[in-house]
């Protein structure tokens, strides 16, 4: 009986969400999502009427007494149980503050760069968990397909479950993972930044560039100096995001959590969207102070950037999050694809890399 209730949160609620487009974040969905769990009296909200909140009661003893035998004999499925359900909960509360955001966009006329840092890192990371739920949702749409989905979640949850379904100790595990792969394309992100140096013709800022290159390669954390005193070739030929080859782009995508199994031009646009969508991110908690962030913030800020913040301490994550904004937080719209290069930059090495002097 337990079981039932997420499981009809999730078929009723999520199919209204997930039916809706996804390449954009509108008013109409999140209103759709929010109308939806209204009618789940089993879910969240329960009659007001006498016979509605005895229901509701029973429905609550069952539920404890079912949660307790599962504590009691499966513990480890309680632990999935547990995590499911309030991974459930996270979802709805995350989908909730969502639509008060674009209600305030709408009603106050407000653009994405507008926004205060902390709603536009609640969009981005929002839609980009929608996205990676569309799949589970279409398995589990035919009859009685959410028995196989709920065997698929516990077997395969990092290419299945979004971050609301995680344990803490899986989302320390798979952050690792997938910085990991991360890291695979650092060297030829920066193989192919050398190929490019022969492009320039200015003989100064190609040596600047080739010694930028060596010192990342050599194991040390470049100065904001050395990055900045490039930033002129990322913004048109041979460097710039227009101009970028296609190997480039295939690389670096990664960085950003995107596939590179894309024809060139649609890599090139949506590495652009993302650059730029970054950018006044930066620009927002420039204004905001990177101080001003709790510890989680302040790990996911760096996590996004590049930085596996995992096992850093916050003082780490401070120091090398004022070290990325002083790079990109002056940047224009034109040099964005300093700011995906700047994910190796000043990533590589660090911590462990020699402290620039």
């Amino acid at each position: 009986m337990a079981l039932s209730c997420p499981s009809l949160c999730s078929q009723l609620s999520l199919i209204r969400l997930y039916g809706l487009r996804t390449n954009r974040i509108n008013n109409g969905l999140y209103s759709s999502y929010v109308s939806c769990q209204s009618r789940l009296p089993l879910c969240r909200h329960y009659s007001t009427s006498k016979v509605g909140r005895g229901v509701a009661s029973k429905l609550q003893k069952a539920n404890t007494k079912y949660e307790g035998f599962l504590k009691r004999r499966f513990p480890r499925f309680f632990q999935l149980y547990h995590t499911f359900v309030e991974g459930f909960k996270l979802l709805f509360k995350d989908a909730n503050e969502v639509k008060n955001i674009k209600v305030k966009m709408g009603t106050e006329g407000l653009q994405f760069k507008d926004l205060p840092y902390r709603d536009m890192e609640k969009l981005r990371q929002f839609r980009r968990d929608l996205m990676k739920a569309i799949p589970l949702l279409l398995i589990s749409l035919p009859p009685f397909a959410n028995y196989l989905v709920f065997v698929l979640m516990y077997f395969f949850p990092r290419q299945l479950l979004i971050r609301h379904f995680w344990s803490p100790r899986q989302q320390a595990e798979f952050q690792g993972l997938y910085h990991s792969l991360r890291v695979q394309h650092h060297q030829p992100v920066l193989k192919g930044l050398e190929n490019k140096s022969r492009q320039v013709k200015d003989t100064q800022l190609q040596s600047r560039l080739k010694g930028l290159c060596a010192k990342v390669q050599s194991g040390e954390n470049p100065q904001v100096s050395d990055i900045l005193a490039v930033r002129g070739l990322f913004s048109g030929r041979p460097l710039g995001i227009r101009w970028m080859g296609v190997n480039q782009m295939r690389h670096i995508s990664p960085l950003l959590f995107l596939t590179p199994r894309l024809p060139g031009f649609l890599i090139g646009w949506r590495l652009n969207n993302h650059a730029l969508e970054l950018l006044q991110q930066d620009r927002a908690l420039s204004r905001l102070g990177a101080h001003e962030l709790n510890d989680d913030e302040l790990r996911q800020a760096c996590y996004v950037r590049g930085l596996n913040s995992t096992n850093l301490g916050a003082k780490e994550c401070h120091e090398w999050l004022i070290q990325w904004l002083q790079v990109t937080s002056s940047l224009k719209d034109s040099e964005v694809s300093l700011l995906l290069h700047n994910m190796v930059f000043l990533s590589a090495n660090y911590p462990k890399g020699p402290s620039p002097h």
